[in-house]
């Protein structure tokens, strides 16, 4: 198993100065990222097939035991903030349970009735979407999470460091990420974590955009739930409209917070008008713009022309680096 592996060069890195120590890791990060690239169409292709599950009302289920457990679960913890992704629809199952997010119980990975006791207990089924993330390809939880719900209809992907291993070959979907030995053998938190959390990043971010939760590159399903979310989403319809801030105030108070439905009441519709128009639209903001008949300068007040052309250059600067701050 390429993971548990000793690698020869790292056998004195104790003895080495911290500066080569230090190079020799970086450059394990990076071979961690090209093994991402490689894996793009496997998750290109993944993502494809959640879209599908998703828009049927589907749940996504992140699976996963220790260090992939981790990384697992705050990629699934990070979409209902960001893109407002419902938290009824999103389920984290680590081995061990959330005791297991702050101390190791590396145990619990054996642990295959609780396992297939949560994919029981939540009727995990068609048409939900089941991340299994295991740096071995062989932990047990994973697989009998996997195995229970790919049993029951569920749609699997399977993201792993090691080729050739069960979690590969029972996934609909297998996303392989060879990242091969570490520079600290069987520490899978180093090279194979950084790709599994770019992986998940990637993946969950493309499936996103899919289902038209970003708009001109925007986080236009953010909630205005804080103040710093607050003149986020101002920023973003701002952006979006050309209009001032007492206008964007209260078409974001009339929408509840809601930026893309604010954007539709900016052009003339009603609450009710909007919420129907973004609902026939799958929740694509273009689609709903396009349904009204808006005007060729408000679509492109809407994202359909280049920025340049949006707001001035020097405002344009410093709203992407308010926008894109979290």
């Amino acid at each position: 198993m390429d993971t548990e592996r000793a690698s020869p060069r790292y056998s004195d890195i104790d003895l080495w100065d911290p500066p080569d120590v230090l190079d020799a890791m970086l450059e394990g990060q990076m071979s961690a990222v090209a093994a991402v690239r490689a894996a793009l169409g496997a998750i290109a292709d993944a993502a494809s097939a959640t879209e599908v599950r998703l828009r049927d009302g589907g749940r996504l289920v992140y699976v996963g035991a220790g260090t992939s457990g981790r990384l697992a679960v705050q990629d699934g913890a990070e979409l209902v903030p960001t893109f407002n992704w419902p938290a009824d629809r999103l389920l984290l199952f680590i081995a061990g349970g959330e005791a297991a997010l702050l101390r190791a119980t590396e145990g619990a990975e054996d642990d295959t009735a609780q396992a297939v006791r949560l994919v029981q207990q939540h009727h995990i089924a068609a048409p939900d979407v089941v991340i299994a993330v295991a740096a071995s390809g062989t932990t047990p939880f994973t697989l009998a999470c996997l195995r229970e719900a790919k049993r029951r209809g569920a749609l699997t992907i399977g993201i792993a460091n090691n080729r050739d291993t069960p979690l590969l070959h029972e996934a609909d979907c297998a996303i392989p990420l060879d990242t091969g030995s570490e520079p600290i053998a069987g520490s899978t938190r180093m090279k194979a974590g950084t790709a599994q959390r770019v992986t998940l990043n990637l993946l969950s971010s493309l499936v996103m955009i899919r289902l038209g939760r970003v708009h001109g590159g925007l986080m236009v399903d953010v909630q205005a739930i804080s103040a710093k979310l607050v003149r986020r989403s101002e920023m973003i319809l701002h952006r979006l409209t050309g209009r001032g801030s007492e206008e964007i105030a209260e078409a974001l108070c009339r929408a509840n917070g809601s930026v893309k439905l604010a954007v539709l009441l900016l052009h003339g519709c009603s609450p009710d008008e909007g919420a129907r128009m973004l609902e026939r639209a799958g929740g694509r903001l273009r689609s709903a713009l396009r349904s009204i008949g808006a005007s060729e300068h408000a679509a492109g007040l809407a994202g359909d022309t280049p920025v340049s052309e949006e707001v001035p250059s020097a405002q344009r600067s410093h709203i992407g680096d308010d926008v894109s701050r979290r």
